[in-house]
């Protein structure tokens, strides 16, 4: 098969984008009927629309986390009550979306797992939104990029995957790379600089057991349990640390928040239905020097040289693994690399 095909769509639904390594979470389809959810999906894929669409979500999500630290950081507005209103209206602006797939899209033999994989991803949402609070955008998101590490890792520990030589060396090089990123031998190192790599931990958790839910249940039933779960679980998490209630021009910028989480979203399935993974990857990679660019803008922030030796580090070894399983995928071998 060509780079720039893919394979007829065996059924309906959403791609779980989060097994390659996507630390976000899938508010998708708020804007798509189910004709052209299927269409689109199904037709001979257009890569550059594939990595045009990725682009667009990379700008988006690095507005999104302009608009997060602003929030947290600079008006000081609680993280935890932070990730509830961000995410609270972003399910809003998903309704539409909802009300096409019913509640009855979640009827389901496995309620246990799909609720501990959305206490999972609400968790990393709260630390992901902490850590902006705390450290630098550009530190932040490429620390949260070792996500794919963590799923290998949980993966063989706890879904019995094989792990061959090569994936352990691109793990190795990975957190190498973060540890070049993080420093925690200089005087500088803070406690809260971890915060992206718990984020990165847990949003890898949940996306294992999205990956061993994808054999056995519908993407529609996958999708709606997180969108269902994950505000609620947010609120607790919210008023157990003392709800606060934005107003004004905070209002406006949750507002904005949870619209970019949807758009974002939105454009990040709109690139994975449209091309391979292994060609729109490199393009998502790009949310790297994105993010650097809006940090710098916004904030002022100037990445340290270490910054880009270590975001080397895990950006080549991701799309190693990446490129490595999406080879698997297409022509299963008796022996994993």
């Amino acid at each position: 098969m060509e780079e720039n095909e893919r394979r007829p769509c065996e059924g309906q639904g959403l791609p779980c984008v989060a097994c390659w390594g996507s630390c976000v979470l899938i508010y998708v389809g708020p804007f798509m009927d189910e004709r052209h959810e299927s269409d689109f999906r199904c037709r001979r894929a257009v890569p550059r629309v594939g990595a045009l669409w990725m682009v667009l979500a990379g700008i988006a999500f690095s507005l999104l986390n302009v608009v997060t630290q602003w929030l947290t950081m600079k008006l000081a507005f609680p993280s935890a009550s932070a990730a509830f209103w961000q995410y609270g209206f972003a399910f809003l602006f998903s309704l539409p979306f909802l009300k096409r797939l019913g509640l009855a899209a979640m009827r389901t033999r496995y309620p246990w797992r799909h609720l501990a994989r959305v206490v999972l991803a609400a968790l990393g949402v709260e630390a992901w939104v902490a850590g902006l609070a705390a450290v630098p955008i550009w530190q932040a998101i490429a620390l949260v990029m070792t996500s794919p590490f963590f799923i290998i890792l949980g993966a063989r520990l706890f879904l019995g995957e094989r792990v061959g030589p090569a994936r352990w060396a691109a793990t190795a090089a990975g957190f190498t790379g973060a540890m070049i990123i993080l420093q925690p031998w200089s005087d500088g190192f803070g406690w809260a600089a971890l915060l992206p790599v718990l984020s990165a931990l847990l949003w890898g958790a949940s996306s294992l057991i999205t990956k061993s839910l994808t054999g056995i249940e519908r993407p529609e039933t996958i999708t709606v349990w997180l969108l269902i779960l994950l505000t609620p679980i947010n609120g607790g998490l919210a008023l157990a640390a003392g709800l606060a209630v934005p107003t004004g021009a905070t209002l406006a910028l949750f507002l904005l928040a949870g619209l970019l989480t949807a758009v974002a979203q939105y454009f990040l399935t709109l690139a994975y239905a449209a091309a391979d993974a292994a060609y729109v990857q490199p393009f998502d990679d790009l949310k790297l020097p994105l993010n650097v660019l809006a940090g710098w803008l916004f904030f002022g922030y100037a990445p340290a040289g270490y910054l880009w030796l270590g975001a080397a580090l895990i950006l080549s070894a991701s799309l190693f693994i990446m490129r490595n399983e999406m080879r698997r995928e297409r022509k299963p071998e008796p022996d994993m690399i």
